[in-house]
């Protein structure tokens, strides 16, 4: 018997900790974006449903390359519920990413969501780290077609290793996954983290911190 309750509030624990590691399953059939009502808690208010029209779940345009004139040599187009108003809800984002040749897609990683990427042109190297305290490395190059999983929270970067300009598109379970850039965070945030505590932390020189810290 009691074997039996363990394994059914072990159970009931996996299934409450699915639900909260994904957005909330839509009850009505769309939930369109306002984009004239504030954004609350949950999300963007819905739009009159006989205000929407197909225009709405609609996007043109992500055939286009960006610009990657920036220091990372990459830029990724997201679509989300600003966008496309008929995302909202629906637990799902799309991305675009760019790379010049040498380009990166810095260390980061999604909070509130995985990710799924597929090569659409060009050669990319991909990785990701687990969590503590193994801190296992996965290292995969990835060629037009080839697909990688991202899991949720753990730290990931994309680069293009060629002379030549690369594509990927990205799908993401959730509307609005975050994405939490490691260098960005701790030498760009404000006001700035302590730079003993960063030295202390990365075993680094106060004086490399500091250089650091103002790049960012």
């Amino acid at each position: 018997m009691a074997s039996h309750q363990i394994f059914l509030f072990g159970l009931l624990a996996l299934s409450f900790s699915l639900v909260l590691a994904t957005d909330n399953n839509p009850i009505f059939d769309f939930c369109v974006a306002d984009p004239k009502a504030p954004v609350t808690a949950s999300g963007p208010i819905c739009k009159d449903p006989k205000l929407v029209t197909e225009n709405d779940f609609y996007y043109t345009g992500l055939d286009k390359p960006a610009n990657t004139s920036n220091p990372q040599g990459s830029k990724v187009t997201l679509l989300n519920p600003q966008l496309i108003p008929g995302l909202n809800s629906l637990g799902i984002s799309f991305v675009r990413i760019d790379y010049q040749p040498g380009g990166i897609n810095p260390l980061h990683f999604h909070p509130r969501g995985s990710e799924i990427l597929t090569v659409i042109k060009g050669t990319l190297e991909v990785g990701f780290v687990t969590s503590g305290p193994d801190y296992r490395f996965f290292k995969k190059v990835l060629k037009k077609g080839d697909v990688f999983v991202f899991p949720a929270g753990l730290v990931h970067y994309q680069k293009n290793p060629m002379n030549v300009p690369a594509v990927a598109y990205a799908s993401l379970n959730s509307q609005n996954p975050g994405s939490i850039i490691l260098a960005n965070t701790v030498f760009g945030s404000k006001p700035e983290i302590g730079p003993d505590i960063l030295a202390k932390g990365f075993q680094l020189d106060k004086n490399v911190i500091i250089e650091g810290q103002q790049k960012f």
